[in-house]
């Protein structure tokens, strides 16, 4: 058996209907859209989540809750995930954004105390937890808010 012979089972497949195309199709002139219309009309329809002028769901349900527009969202790193670094390297958001540890930059960069650290290193960033600073320090790197 070769890839060039394989076949469907009979049966299985259909044509796909060919709309407007003559009579003998049986989905010729109208093309299956019935006589007048809006649905008849190319263009026609109604956009999503409308109800035929009833007040549709959206509008009825009730608005909940509060976004706050100046909430900054930093990209998270665990000190465990600093390991993989050489003893005294300088680690900026650059460098991990290079690295691929994290994807986007967003409003700053924050570094949590989950794990263990073994390497000593120079750590800069907008923002540390308690943990991750003590960590830090801890095996003699140091902490700089940028």
């Amino acid at each position: 058996m070769d890839l060039n012979n394989l076949r469907p089972t009979p049966g299985s497949t259909k044509n796909r209907k060919r709309k407007g195309r003559g009579p003998g199709s049986g989905l010729g002139k109208t093309a299956g859209r019935g006589t007048k219309g809006q649905n008849s009309r190319s263009g026609g329809g109604t956009r999503p989540g409308f109800e035929g002028g009833q007040t549709p769901l959206f509008k009825r349900l009730r608005k909940v809750g509060f976004n706050n527009h100046f909430r900054k969202e930093y990209a998270v790193v665990n000190v465990k995930e600093l390991n993989d670094y050489k003893e005294g390297t300088v680690i900026t958001p650059e460098l991990l954004r290079n690295d691929g540890i994290i994807k986007r930059n967003l409003d700053g960069l924050k570094i949590l105390g989950d794990g263990e650290l073994t390497v000593k290193l120079e750590v800069k960033a907008n923002k540390f937890s308690q943990s991750a600073q003590e960590k830090i320090e801890a095996v003699g790197g140091s902490v700089e808010v940028i």
